[in-house]
């Protein structure tokens, strides 16, 4: 367990790591290319090295050097390591390897904790089986385990209608420069966080494969693209830099948080635009952002988070700092996370003494007086962070499972004690 001690009127100066979400995503494309690409500022956490670990099953060569991590890429030939894949709790690893070993031969079965063989993947099963990959969720019921009989990715059109999650087109874009033929990719419906599509874009034409648009929810992608090894910055992430914003709304004070870009395509970035609705002032500068909190506003306020649902536990948080109720909108997608963390933050807020309820695709909480209680984190790296933000302003939050942050920021309690200094 861990206890979080209370400050007020921060003044501090943090650096975070690198994108977890780029990383990731970097990780595919050099292990496609062909020769050694060089990530620099990676982001190693639980997540990432999973990612690694798989990479190297499939072929790659990688070694770390810090925070630097280099890959000798495949040139999209896949090796079979002929047993499953277990992928842990990483739900981005699920849903890209899904559509990488397509391109590879024979059976590949992908499988992880209990937790993520209930995260759902039918969506982005179905669309392989729409371009001719023999693709199955084992259990028939569009969830991992996810078995493939891969020959190849054919390529040609598919049609993504309101899908649970961006990380299945993401998925595929990766993987369709490696294709037999020309994929296009189309979205109907209500598309989730499609920031990180954008994300996912960035670092295919990093690599060297342009993605084509002629409007924004289609995409092209020639038929026998090949990445290119390279170079690569990963940038800060935004995600775990909102919870040092956090620090300042909740406390008051000023924190300023380095090696972050403002003109960043992460949606997580967005949070910055409610905070400063919400009364805080917020300087960017360059490669740095600085908030300063005070009296947060009062009244009622809607949000509708569906671009950046990752940030919900932690305006769940500054909600119950402040008077006035909170309507967090289009986020029913938050069932199927690492926990079901709609159900989990009303749970923790009424822990703590805060009126809060599920809706159907969301939470309503009216913010006041909160209380120090043990936080249960269900394993969620993000509940764990946002609640010890919390427990900087409200006396005695205890957080159990600390361990869960290294999902995504091993350092997190490190970083956390620098704001007392």
């Amino acid at each position: 367990m861990k206890r979080i001690e209370t400050v007020r009127n921060i003044n501090a100066t943090v650096r975070i790591p690198g994108s977890k979400s780029f990383t990731q995503r970097a990780l595919v494309a050099a292990f496609l290319a062909e020769g050694e690409s060089l990530l620099r500022n990676a982001l190693l956490a639980e997540d990432s090295i999973c990612l690694m670990e798989a990479l190297k099953d499939f072929g790659a060569e990688i070694r770390t050097e810090g925070v630097e991590v280099r890959v000798a890429g495949t040139a999209g030939r896949l090796k079979n390591p002929g047993r499953s894949i277990h992928l842990g709790d990483n739900g981005t690893a699920m849903r890209f390897l899904t559509s990488l070993v397509s391109l590879g031969e024979g059976e590949y079965v992908l499988t992880g904790t209990a937790r993520l063989c209930r995260r759902p993947i039918g969506a982005l099963v179905e669309a392989l089986r729409s371009l001719g990959v023999e693709a199955r969720s084992k259990g028939g019921d569009g969830f991992p385990p996810v078995v493939v009989k891969a020959g190849g990715l054919p390529g040609g059109r598919v049609v993504f209608k309101n899908i649970e999650s961006s990380q299945f087109v993401s998925s595929l874009l990766l993987c369709s420069p490696y294709a037999r033929k020309e994929t296009l990719i189309d979205l109907e419906g209500a598309v989730r966080s499609y920031p990180y599509l954008e994300m996912t874009k960035d670092v295919m034409e990093a690599f060297g494969v342009p993605v084509h648009q002629d409007q924004p929810n289609r995409f092209r992608i020639s038929g026998r693209e090949r990445y290119r090894s390279r170079e690569y910055l990963v940038e800060g992430d935004a995600s775990s830099a909102s919870y040092f914003f956090l620090a300042a709304a909740v406390c008051g004070g000023r924190v300023r948080v380095e090696n972050l870009n403002p003109r960043t395509r992460q949606g997580d970035i967005g949070l910055l635009a409610v905070l400063e609705k919400l009364g805080c002032r917020v300087i960017r500068g360059d490669n740095r952002i600085e908030v300063w909190g005070g009296e947060l506003n009062r009244g009622e306020y809607a949000f509708d988070f569906s671009n950046m649902p990752d940030m919900v536990p932690g305006l769940a948080v500054l909600a119950a700092r402040r008077f006035g109720r909170t309507l967090i909108r289009n986020v029913g997608h938050l069932r199927f996370k690492e926990s079901d963390r709609l159900k989990a933050l009303a749970t923790e807020l009424c822990r703590v003494g805060i009126q809060a309820r599920e809706t159907d695709d969301g939470l309503a909480i009216e913010g006041g007086p909160a209380k120090g209680a043990a936080i249960e984190t269900y394993q969620d790296h993000r509940i764990a962070m946002s609640f010890a933000i919390l427990g900087l302003a409200v006396p005695g939050i205890v957080i159990q499972n600390p361990g869960c942050v290294g999902k995504s920021f091993p350092d997190f309690w490190e970083k956390l004690g620098g704001l007392y200094r």
